[in-house]
């Protein structure tokens, strides 16, 4: 059995903050800018309505109309500007009119699972049973062999349809490995940890033994990584695979089987990524120890920096278990989070453009305006090699577009398929989201600004071709 790892101390990330400021002081300095109030280029005010002179005349009054019930929260749930279609054909259409735009897709295949959900009914299938004080398990890999088949689908799709030059798409470990375990490893990593190299052997198909674990949750768990494997296998070199952060129980897990894809995949260039959510008052430190395990196992980190959308099963969890709230206590502190991290990553990307990468997953124009402003003095490209924006489809698109209109890379979160698959999860999505749904009242007032500019077009054209009657 191969030793366990155990918990970087944070004396090692001390470097690493510390080079980061001393960086970001130098340059303020050279440059005479002060950081904290950056002069931004008058499109960063993301106030022209023009963002969105791509859209047709009856886009517009579609966005209008579904941001309208969208401001009602009984009917959020119900909103369904936010699927690519179900058919390859309307997939195809959308990922089209979207490439018209200068956007860039980022797949999210619908599926994932939460504690309870894992357990459903499968057919004539071999399934698995563990009990954990108490509790039944069952794992049905065929579900998950099914949910793997899907995740090639859109790795293939993602790549040879053309559609961006960088593909990107999004991944749910909770897909191919059960939430339960996830949970239970993440209980078990509070007094030990796994080695890297173990999970890369286990992903290779070598029988390990992984330590208390039953038989059951150790054989899912070696189907589990080899069914990962098999999505690094298929994307390396061409698809870059964005993992997400779920909830606090089994991130831990989640990054754990992440950082064994990324020292198996990452060693020329980032092709798997790992999300951190900055309403997390640890997110700082995850984000540095992810780092410093970057240098130390030799491997490329690619980093999808998010506020964070469970915000209120989170609380609700911590206070129902009497534990301390993981969550920041303020929108300020998430801000300050969110922007602290972003800067520690522009900074190593100033300095290894190759070795480490960014996606700034945000609806905030504050954080997109630092963004910009602190890649334009560190020199950094907007054309997608290191840094890119990222926001859900159907959202955001006054900032989406302007971006992409100034010549920066731009990904839409883009979910896919039938009615079955998208609904519970674009109900999460939208339930996650209900604030910002509910506060897209700038996005709404471009919108009528738009519409009302070209309907005077419209009728000053009418006014002019009207034929003048004779005297």
């Amino acid at each position: 059995m191969c030793a366990l790892l155990r918990p970087p101390a944070l004396s090692r990330f001390v470097s690493v903050r510390f080079k980061s400021a001393a960086a970001s002081q130098s340059l303020a300095t050279k440059r005479g800018r002060d950081l904290r109030n950056p002069s931004s280029p008058d499109f960063l005010t993301f106030e022209d309505p023009q963002a969105f002179k791509a859209k047709s005349f009856w886009e517009l009054v579609r966005a209008l109309g579904v941001f309208r019930l969208c401001s009602f929260p009984a009917l959020v749930n119900h909103c369904g500007k936010f699927v690519a279609g179900e058919t390859e054909g309307e997939i195809a259409e959308s990922m089209q009119k979207m490439s018209s735009l200068g956007l860039h897709p980022m797949l999210a295949v619908p599926i994932e699972e939460d504690l309870g959900e894992s357990t459903g009914a499968v057919n004539n299938v071999s399934i698995d049973f563990a009990f954990d004080h108490g509790t039944l398990y069952i794992y049905s890999e065929r579900r998950y062999e099914d949910n793997l088949t899907a995740m090639l689908a859109c790795v293939h799709m993602s790549h040879s349809k053309g559609w961006s030059k960088n593909p990107m798409m999004q991944l749910k470990i909770t897909a191919l490995v059960s939430p339960e375990l996830c949970a239970k490893l993440t209980s078990l990593l509070k007094t030990e940890q796994y080695d890297l190299n173990l999970l890369v052997r286990a992903m290779d198909g070598e029988e390990v033994v992984f330590p208390a674990l039953n038989a059951s949750e150790n054989t899912h768990l070696l189907l589990g990584l080899q069914r990962l494997n098999k999505i690094g296998e298929a994307s390396v070199g061409k698809v870059r695979v964005l993992v997400d952060a779920e909830y606090t129980y089994m991130n831990p897990a989640l990054s754990l089987v992440t950082t064994a894809m990324m020292k198996k995949f990452n060693q020329r260039s980032a092709w798997i990524w790992n999300t951190y959510q900055c309403y997390l008052k640890e997110s700082r430190n995850l984000l540095l120890e992810a780092i410093q395990t970057s240098v130390d196992q030799s491997f490329c980190l690619g980093v999808k920096l998010v506020r964070g959308a469970y915000m209120d099963k989170e609380r609700k969890l911590a206070e129902k278990e009497g534990r301390t709230d993981p969550i920041h206590e303020s929108w300020e502190r998430t801000n300050d989070s969110y922007n602290g991290c972003l800067g520690i990553m522009l900074n190593l990307i100033s300095e290894k453009p190759d070795r480490y990468m960014i996606i700034v997953a945000t609806h905030n124009e504050e954080s997109v305006r630092r963004a910009v402003t602190r890649m334009e003095e560190l020199g950094l490209h907007g054309d997608g090699s290191s840094v890119c924006f990222g926001q859900l489809l159907g959202m955001c698109d006054h900032v989406s577009l302007t971006l992409a209109q100034h010549g920066f890379s731009v990904y839409k979160s883009v979910p896919y398929g039938s009615v079955d698959d998208t609904l519970p999860y674009l109900v999460r999505r939208a339930q996650e989201n209900r604030t910002v749904l509910q506060g897209i009242r700038k996005e709404r007032d471009l919108l009528r600004r738009e519409l009302r500019r070209r309907l005077k077009e419209k009728i000053a054209g009418a006014r002019q071709e009207k034929p003048q009657k004779s005297v």
